[in-house]
């Protein structure tokens, strides 16, 4: 498989999404996302994601001609409108105001709705972490949990991350969605035409199948069990009650037609300064690293991704001939 350089790709997703008719700073934003997750070792959301945003913008399921802007504003809190675009300039816009609102108040909690897949959370918090804030990210997703006991799925996905920055580290990054596998490696796996192992997913009819394509409009088992169905739920509720965004099962299927998504993301920001104080925050998490780090084979949350983005950062990403043609072709 070829190595291309994170900038060519870069250059590449922005002018496919361009062409498909995203403005240019909505593409530049995703782009740089879509790349980055290749590089940080997560290939289920990077550019093999591509395809699906130019359909979607194709198709008028996803406005390429919107900005987001902040829609409802008191205190720590604040309301943005993704007004149907893709998810990353409203992420950031989130990021932005919660820094600044957090520094204020100590705390604060940006909610965005009309939004679309944002892809992976931790990629949002690390403008948090790099201003010393601890972070928290959720959205909510079409449907793909079905609540505990039953048949229809009713919740997203519903991936959560958060993030603890330390003292002259790279912060902690927890970053992980609520079922047992994410939606994307399901869509990797029906592209190849490959089959699931079985406990990962169940059809439309709630029943357990290895088939990709059935999978992508049935369901996902949530990790835990009840447990994780209960997070699921959970999160629906901070991403679409405080915000107005529609529920997983009220979002139409990305892999089927449908109409405009409305996603909801949250994004909180705690200054440790607000609490016990910055060198208090700094002190604790370096001596819970140090006693993780005692065992040889404990790996930290985050640890993996960085390494991986600075090997790309030298050497390029690693993607297949066929999905480098189909990105070229996306945009030509």
């Amino acid at each position: 498989m070829p190595l291309i350089p994170l900038a060519q790709l870069t250059a590449l997703a922005s002018q496919a999404l361009c062409r498909a008719g995203a403005c240019e700073p909505m593409a530049a934003a995703a782009a740089r996302a879509l790349v980055d997750a290749d590089a940080s070792g997560l290939p289920t959301h990077g550019v093999s994601r591509l395809a699906l945003y130019c359909a979607h913008l194709r198709a008028g399921r996803v406005r390429g001609d919107v900005r987001p802007d902040i829609a409802r504003s008191h205190g720590g809190c604040c309301l943005i409108d993704a007004k149907g675009g893709l998810a990353y300039e409203a992420m950031a816009l989130a990021g932005s105001e919660a820094i600044a609102r957090a520094r204020h108040s100590g705390i604060a909690f940006a909610g965005i709705r009309n939004s679309h897949h944002a892809g992976a959370m931790g990629y949002h918090l690390r403008p948090l972490a790099e201003a010393g804030m601890v972070g928290l990210a959720f959205t909510n997703s079409p449907a793909a949990i079905n609540p505990w006991g039953g048949k229809r799925a009713l919740f997203g996905t519903n991936p959560i991350a958060a993030c603890f920055p330390r003292r002259t580290h790279e912060p902690l990054v927890i970053d992980l969605s609520l079922t047992e596998v994410v939606r994307g490696l399901i869509m990797l796996y029906a592209e190849q035409g490959k089959a699931l192992p079985p406990g990962w997913a169940l059809d439309r009819d709630g029943r357990p199948t290895t088939d990709a394509r059935a999978a992508l409009t049935g369901s996902l088992a949530p990790i835990g069990g009840a447990k994780g169905a209960m997070l699921a739920l959970m999160v629906e509720l901070l991403c679409c009650a405080l915000t107005g965004a529609a529920f997983g099962f009220e979002n139409d299927s990305y892999f089927e037609p449908g109409g405009p998504a409305n996603i909801g993301h949250a994004l909180l920001a705690i200054d440790p300064e607000a609490l016990a104080g910055r060198a208090a925050y700094l002190g604790r998490i370096e001596r819970l690293v140090e006693v993780m780090a005692a065992e040889a084979l404990v790996r930290l949350p985050g640890a993996r991704r960085h390494a991986s983005r600075e090997q790309a950062e030298r050497d390029g990403v690693d993607i297949s001939a066929a999905l480098l043609a189909q990105i070229t072709q996306l945009a030509h």
